[in-house]
């Protein structure tokens, strides 16, 4: 089965309509200020009047206050949200829209530490020291397929056209988040290469 798609790290509307069209299920903006990605809510909002019905809008935030979050929930109608910092179980919970929540495991005994979360699905991403995400670093298949025993699973962590393919064939995820393997630089997306991730996604059965 083909994974949904999520494209992160949007931060103009020529590439958010661009990726919506190509077929992303998810379009992800960040609010995270340390990040290279971040998109201001205001400017976030104006994007997301203009996506099509086909592409949720996915807030991303790290260890962000549960009133920052709910305020830009309010401004920009995003309807998921991602928390990839070192949110608790508890932090997860009672938002008005569907959470996901972002891990780095190293280990695969760690895994367990997912099943305390009542969220819609978790994400693997990369493990790097002093990063939430976004640094290309591959995530550990082995340890995506046994978090599959919790949650649905979307696979991030340097996924790009010529690696999605196998990926997605040895973890099967619910979804697959994609975001500086398709870019020309951080928050600008290289089109020919968001059009042969798809290609790649198009294959896959």
């Amino acid at each position: 089965m083909k994974p949904l798609v999520k494209i992160c790290g949007i931060t103009n509307l020529h590439d958010a309509l661009f990726c919506a069209r190509a077929g992303a299920d998810f379009i992800g903006f960040i609010f995270y200020m340390e990040s290279a990605r971040y998109i201001d809510p205001s400017k976030a909002r104006g994007i997301i009047g203009k996506l099509p019905a086909t592409a949720t809008p996915v807030g991303v935030f790290v260890n962000a206050a549960r009133t920052v979050i709910e305020d830009v929930i309010g401004t920009t109608g995003i309807r998921t949200i991602q928390l990839s910092g070192d949110e608790a179980p508890a932090e997860c919970e009672e938002y008005p829209v569907e959470v996901w929540k972002a891990f780095r495991i190293r280990n695969e005994r760690d895994v367990v530490i997912t099943r305390r979360y009542r969220v819609a699905a978790a994400m693997l991403d990369g493990a790097r020291d002093g990063h939430y995400g976004g640094t290309g670093e591959p995530a550990d298949l082995a340890i995506a397929v046994k978090m599959k025993q919790f949650h649905p699973l979307v696979l991030a962590g340097g996924l790009k056209p010529e690696n999605v393919a196998s990926a997605v064939q040895f973890v099967r995820p619910f979804a697959i988040d994609v975001n500086s393997g398709v870019e020309l630089t951080p928050g600008k997306k290289d089109h020919t290469k968001v059009t042969r991730l798809f290609e790649a996604v198009s294959m896959l059965e």
